[in-house]
């Protein structure tokens, strides 16, 4: 897992609640184990008609969006089903930063252990947020310092967030469940030998 920087992008503004996991990747699209190949098929029912062509109002096929790396939406995100094809359809998009004003438990923990930063935020900061992503497309990220930087009418200003400490370290350092398991390698094979000293008849072969 890349180890998460600074973003600086534009913001896709989705004012929406109760997006769930249905909507942002379909029942269609899960028969597929891989991380990849998911992004094209994000939102789909939102994105394209019934013959599968791009629906022009709809903010992911508005061009200052495209390419756009945080989405900003309403509250309860990713309720639904647990699938991790969500989170994965969302990284493979390019997305790496949520910000909603609340979410799903099971999706807010599955945004980690892909990369993607879930920031929480007031329902009424959300609408500020909302609101700037509509007129400015200059957005800063700051995991570090923990803090959105955005203009609004010229002017810069910035809007700190809360995070667990601990889920904040593994995304700078890029660790999911299996890198922070190997991080403590040292760890376990230490406690492994004063195991073997102390209690010598669990690592010892059955005889047949």
């Amino acid at each position: 897992m890349e180890k998460f920087k600074t973003i600086k992008s534009n913001a896709i503004p989705l004012p929406m609640v109760n997006v769930d996991t249905d909507m942002i990747i379909p029942k269609q699209f899960l028969k597929t184990i891989k991380r990849t190949g998911l992004g094209k098929n994000l939102f789909y029912e939102l994105r394209y008609d019934e013959n599968d062509k791009e629906i022009e109002s709809f903010v992911l096929n508005q061009d200052e969006y495209k390419d756009s790396q945080i989405l900003i939406t309403g509250k309860n995100f990713g309720c639904g089903s647990s699938r991790e094809h969500a989170p994965w359809s969302i990284a493979d998009y390019g997305i790496k930063c949520i910000i909603a004003s609340s979410y799903a438990d099971i999706f807010y923990n599955n945004c980690f252990k892909n990369g993607i930063l879930p920031i929480k935020l007031k329902d009424e900061e959300i609408e500020v947020l909302l609101s700037a992503a509509e007129n400015s497309l200059n957005f800063t990220v700051d995991l570090e310092s923990q803090k959105i930087s955005y203009i609004e009418n010229n002017t810069q200003k910035e809007m700190p967030f809360e995070l667990d400490e601990a889920k904040k370290n593994c995304l700078l350092e890029g660790l999911d469940d299996i890198g922070m398991t190997l991080n403590k390698v040292s760890h376990i094979s230490s406690f492994e030998e004063k195991q073997k000293s102390s209690n010598p008849w669990l690592y010892s072969q059955t005889i047949k």
